[in-house]
């Protein structure tokens, strides 16, 4: 990767301007001591001027600098900024993109450059989208195309997913990998959650808040049932992006899950996810729908297998609960139906 002393490439490159004119550029981009891109109000407020008079003599400065583009460290610059671009597409978010190439000291200063180069076009933060950089203006409407395609998927899968499986139904070619990638980063409603899913930023998998959105990804990572403690364990952690690892209590775990329809109570103490396929309710209430559902009355052994599969429970929990000749009976054959209200 090619070294360039950003900042005095900005200071060579402004010197022909006037005094007025650098002070304005650098205020405007933060550059040489003022480190803070300041507004067009706050610098006429200064001068004394209105906020236009500012953007004019903003462009009058970039006017001014046109043969500046000309010159062999411009050019370097310019060439290395292309070719950075078209190696992620030909596109890329803005802040990953000054970081990327300014890393800490001089995002600034690559700032300032990229407003410079004819090459390169700047697309404004909208509702939907984070502000961005491209070297070919028709990616813009293309982005706006691949991102209405992973929002449709999304929304029918309804569950994260990995950025292979995310990405499976785009070109397999390297170039439309790369487009595909820089339009994802570039999404407001897409992102990669902590446990390295994509996903909608509505979803808690993807920006969890609390203490039932730590114990939904426990669970999610784990893929099987916990006791509330060990999910406190494991919640208190969770590290990465939204959390600090941190103390939770497993009382505090244990009221959230039992109010919150997305958790299911499968034994003393222990919770599934609702998504895994596990009804709700006590285990009699479990009985009950399994012998709703079948039109021929079921054996103790039959009934025992399909409770096990929601609960875990001993079978004699189950086998007491069958003894309540208020909801069910046995009939001559030792089977149990569903005693009818």
């Amino acid at each position: 990767m090619p070294q360039f002393n950003f900042s005095k490439i900005c200071q060579k490159v402004l010197n022909p301007l006037t005094q007025r004119q650098q002070e304005v550029m650098e205020r405007r981009f933060g550059l040489g001591d003022f480190g803070k891109r300041e507004t067009l109000e706050a610098i006429g407020h200064d001068f004394g001027v209105t906020r236009e008079r500012i953007r004019q003599i903003e462009n009058d400065g970039f006017f001014g600098l046109e043969e500046q583009k000309a010159e062999d460290d411009l050019k370097r610059v310019f060439s290395h900024f292309k070719e950075h671009l078209k190696n992620r597409g030909g596109l890329k978010r803005e802040d990953i993109l000054l970081a990327d190439l300014g890393e800490e000291r001089s995002q600034n200063q690559v700032h300032f450059l990229l407003n410079l180069g004819d090459a390169f076009f700047r697309y404004p933060e909208t509702e939907d989208f984070y502000p961005f950089w491209t070297i070919d203006q028709n990616l813009s409407r293309e982005v706006g195309v691949i991102l209405a395609k992973l929002l449709k998927k999304l929304e029918q899968v309804a569950v994260s997913v990995s950025e292979e499986k995310l990405l499976s139904s785009f070109g397999k070619g390297k170039e439309s990998f790369r487009v595909t990638l820089s339009s994802l980063e570039i999404a407001k409603k897409i992102e990669k959650g902590p446990m390295g899913d994509y996903g909608l930023t509505v979803w808690p998998e993807i920006k969890p808040r609390g203490v039932k959105d730590r114990a939904y990804l426990v669970l999610k990572e784990t893929g099987k049932p916990l006791h509330f403690r060990k999910i406190a364990e494991d919640s208190g952690n969770l590290t990465g992006k939204f959390f600090l690892k941190s103390q939770v209590l497993p009382q505090t775990v244990h009221n959230e899950l039992i109010r919150d329809e997305r958790f299911v109570l499968v034994g003393r103490g222990i919770y599934a996810l609702r998504e895994w396929g596990y009804e709700t309710g006590t285990v009699k209430d479990v009985i009950k729908k399994i012998l709703g559902e079948k039109v021929k009355p079921l054996s103790q052994e039959e009934i025992l297998k399909r409770v096990l599969e929601q609960r875990l429970v001993k079978e004699n929990t189950i086998l007491l609960n069958l003894t309540d000749k208020n909801y069910f009976l046995k009939n001559k054959e030792g089977k149990y139906i569903l005693k009818k209200a």
